[in-house]
């Protein structure tokens, strides 16, 4: 089976903006209650879990971003994996490895690990891109990230 495109993960999960908090666990009580519903998993199962995973080490990579995700896979199939993107009101200090404050996550949410792996390492790639952690800043349109990730993605083909 051919794995699936990042920026259809995206696009199912989309853009959230003036995401509220002033802190890790306040940003992501605020960003998980504005998800519309996941069949599979009641939000506050997937507040805990990604509470969880943060307690064990930050996802903050650096740059101002941070990518939270349950340790374990907890979607029922692949075809409601997503990945969110919320751009936060204020920066919050996150513990990142770069000790910048986060200002923009990619909230993870897999249906298996492989599938999870996958699109861990595909998100940090981008996250090395400086055009793509420029749009970042900007807060770019989900039609531009989009367009930038699809026209990448074409390349590896």
């Amino acid at each position: 089976m051919e794995k699936e495109k990042i920026v259809d993960v995206i696009k199912r999960g989309g853009i959230y903006r003036d995401i509220a908090g002033d802190n890790i666990k306040e940003v992501l009580e605020t960003f998980i209650n504005l998800l519309p519903p996941i069949p599979s998993v009641p939000k506050d199962t997937l507040l805990k879990a990604v509470l969880e995973r943060e307690a064990l080490m930050s996802t903050g990579i650096g740059k101002g971003i941070a990518l939270p995700h349950p340790r374990s896979h907890l979607l029922g199939s692949e075809a409601e994996q997503i990945i969110c993107i919320a751009f936060l009101q204020n920066p919050v200090d996150w513990n990142s490895i770069d000790g910048e404050k986060v200002d923009t996550l990619l909230l993870i949410i897999s249906a298996s690990t492989k599938q999870h792996l996958h699109t861990l390492s595909t998100i940090n790639y981008f996250c090395r891109q400086n055009d793509f952690c420029t749009m970042l800043k900007e807060r770019s349109s989900l039609e531009k990230l989009l367009s930038f990730i699809g026209e990448v993605e074409k390349q590896w083909i």
